[in-house]
């Protein structure tokens, strides 16, 4: 167990920005599923709505710091290529 005050605090802090950092990274890959299913579907109008949300929820994790910013822009180029593929398709 921690001892002194400053590492009970910091112990605290690290478990709520983990508790808040899960949540974010859960939303985030909830909706990169949904853009994902929705491209399998080729649903057209689903496709698009899906897609923006999912890239607005990883800019939101990667402006907060939950995951970093490359990865971000990896994931967003990824799922806008998929994207713009299944509208290309159908």
């Amino acid at each position: 167990m921690r001892k002194n005050k400053s590492a009970i605090k910091r112990t605290a802090q690290a478990e709520k920005r983990r508790l808040r950092n899960s949540h974010v990274k859960s939303t985030m890959k909830t909706h990169i599923k949904k853009a994902l299913s929705a491209m399998n579907e080729k649903d057209n109008t689903n496709v698009e709505a899906a897609t923006r949300t999912a890239i607005a929820y990883l800019d939101k994790a990667s402006s907060k710091g939950v995951i970093h910013r490359n990865q971000a822009a990896r994931r967003i180029s990824r799922l806008a290529k998929k994207a713009h593929r299944a509208l290309a398709e159908s």
